[in-house]
């Protein structure tokens, strides 16, 4: 009957009574949606975000990648009911870790990226989980491959004794020791050690920049070379693949019976080509007259 009475008198009452009323409500409202949002959330939306993280955990492990997508992006919207908490921070983590395995999958570095820029502030907020190392050391390899290294080498100072001796971290920290000192035979041969088979795909990638390099060398170093010594070098498994390889990225090369011709490098300029006499000239001329000036 209260209730009754209220509306009857607000639709008797002036329009700018009105307006001030409906003023209100669209102040007040967003107001609560964000508190039953932030504040007070219900126990269930943390149990049906559990139930999503299982989920995603059993497509992970059964390789369903197009399905594991499916449950990561639903899991994702659950979280932004969720307040920030230690167990909605962990959940994240777990959950986000789990798109990062989907992404190397996929063989989708932009996902990878993506996901672990979102998981990067769950571990500033403490996050511990299972899968923190192998995570961690699968960004680094992504880093070497895109051949960021000083980002590489900011991630190493962020790392604990601990988590750098970690078979998963120390592998990547490894290759690129060798990377820079120009051990690329061992970098070639590292893909027979990895510590997961999701490192496999980032070691495809690294071996294509690392046998890039070698060819690069080779090129400029020797006129020709009999093709079962290029695939020693280059660690190819067998002649086909190094004729797939010399058709996809060196055209240039020739292949003639069982020997690799390369074409002779584009002549640069040589120690004869620069005029140093006049150079001296014009040096000693300078030097004369600023001893006038002075």
């Amino acid at each position: 009957q209260s209730r009754s009475i209220i509306d009857h008198r607000y639709h008797r009452s002036s329009p700018s009574f009105k307006n001030t009323i409906t003023q209100q409500n669209n102040l007040i409202y967003p107001l609560y949606q964000y508190y039953k949002r932030t504040v007070q959330p219900t126990s269930n939306t943390m149990d049906a975000a559990n139930k999503m993280l299982a989920e995603l955990s059993s497509r992970v492990q059964a390789g369903d990648v197009d399905g594991g997508m499916a449950a990561l992006s639903k899991i994702k919207i659950a979280m932004l009911d969720i307040p920030q908490s230690a167990q909605q921070t962990t959940l994240a983590a777990n959950a986000l870790e789990l798109g990062v395995l989907l992404s190397v999958a996929a063989g989708d570095l932009d996902a990878f990226a993506r996901n672990m820029a979102q998981l990067k502030p769950n571990y500033a907020r403490g996050a511990q989980t299972e899968k923190k190392d192998h995570v961690l050391g699968l960004n680094l390899m992504f880093l070497l491959v895109e051949n960021r290294l000083s980002e590489f080498h900011a991630e190493l100072e962020l790392l604990t004794d601990k988590e750098a001796n970690n078979a998963f971290i120390s592998f990547p920290i490894q290759l690129e020791r060798q990377l820079m000192v120009g051990s690329y035979d061992e970098v070639l041969s590292a893909r027979s050690r990895i510590p997961d088979p999701s490192y496999a795909f980032f070691m495809d990638n690294l071996l294509q920049t690392v046998r890039d390099s070698i060819a690069d060398c080779v090129e400029v170093s020797y006129k020709n070379m009999k093709t079962k010594d290029a695939i020693k070098m280059m660690k190819f498994d067998s002649p086909q693949q190094l004729t797939e390889y010399v058709e996809e990225c060196r055209d240039d090369w020739i292949v003639e019976g069982d020997t690799l011709c390369f074409q002779p490098p584009p002549s640069g300029s040589k120690a004869t080509d620069i005029p140093s006499m006049k150079l001296i000239a014009q040096s000693l001329s300078y030097a004369t007259e600023m001893e006038r000036i002075i």
